[in-house]
């Protein structure tokens, strides 16, 4: 996949197949995007192309919008690459770009730098200035300006439409098994392992302290069963995301432990797969008790795994 972090950068005239939006978590929606731009862009001798954004229209607009991605950059850039993208164009979403009306946004950009043959767009899509670029828009101006619009319908699961908006609201109730549905591969998160308070050695859970991006979401407190994923071997997890209360923790700290593994794995940067909600964030009144909880997360997590 070729990525341009700048419009300016292309410089080809390739015609393209393009869709674009912030593709956050690149869920089953997204997919289905993606799935007929790869098919249309091969049947009319196109390349396949993702026009995203950054940062999100909705920090732009409120810089004290504490939105969380679901995809860091190099998720993103991963799963679209996975999918089949031929081009990923990142623009970055500043006032000038965002002053863009509707239509200038289709003649400038799309049509006069991107030479945009084809474009996909979702089912409730808007883009442009107050948002006045749509559907509507855009088949009005496709006889002029010689391009093909098609706009795809929604994905539904769960009785309502796919959106990274649900998904984001799913992972904050620990809804996992839905999140993980909706985006159609299990809830990832990344990051350099680090130094803790190396309580879990004392009572036989040793864990792995994660430094996760500021930007990316996670999911509610509490502990979950999870694929780890190091140095390209994969490992049985039990993953904490809290406080520790039991010791009276302060800081919000994402902790795994890693089954039948006993490496130094400090500095090195490990990936999970999120698979199954255990319970809520809890205070023990001891150390015995948690260690107890830990024995039958242990057993649950192994029962879990022996199932696949």
């Amino acid at each position: 996949m070729k990525i341009f972090n700048a419009l300016k950068q292309y410089s080809e005239n390739k015609p393209i197949a393009l869709s674009l939006g912030m593709f956050d978590g690149v869920h089953l929606g997204h997919q289905t995007i993606i799935k007929e731009i790869n098919e249309l862009a091969k049947e009319r001798n196109l390349e396949s192309a993702i026009l995203t954004f950054t940062p999100h229209p909705r920090i732009a607009f409120n810089p004290n919008d504490d939105l969380k991605y679901l995809n860091t950059f190099e998720e993103k850039k991963m799963l679209l690459s996975k999918f089949g993208i031929q081009n990923l164009f990142i623009q970055n979403f500043d006032g000038e770009f965002r002053n863009l009306t509707g239509e200038e946004f289709i003649r400038k950009v799309l049509i006069n730098t991107l030479h945009t043959k084809l474009l996909i767009i979702g089912y409730d899509h808007s883009f442009g200035k107050n948002r006045s670029g749509n559907f509507e828009l855009l088949k009005q101006l496709a006889p002029e300006l010689g391009y093909d619009v098609l706009q795809m319908e929604a994905v539904n699961l769960y009785n309502h439409n796919v959106s990274s908006t649900k998904i984001r609201k799913a992972l904050e109730e620990g809804k996992i098994n839905e999140a993980n549905a909706m985006l159609g591969y299990h809830y990832p998160i990344s990051g350099k392992v680090v130094d803790g308070k190396k309580l879990g050695r004392s009572i036989g859970y040793p864990t792995a302290n994660i430094a996760v991006s500021k930007e990316k979401l996670l999911p509610k407190k509490g502990a979950y069963i999870v694929d780890v994923f190091v140095q390209n071997k994969k490992y049985m997890g039990m993953l904490s995301i809290g406080t520790n209360p039991t010791v009276n923790g302060e800081h919000l700290t994402v902790e795994v432990h890693i089954l039948n593994f006993d490496k130094d794995i400090y500095g090195e940067d490990i990936q999970i797969h999120f698979r199954e909600f255990l319970h809520e964030e809890i205070k023990f009144e001891s150390l015995p008790l948690l260690i107890e909880k830990l024995d039958e997360d242990k057993e649950k997590t192994l029962g879990y795994f022996n199932t696949l």
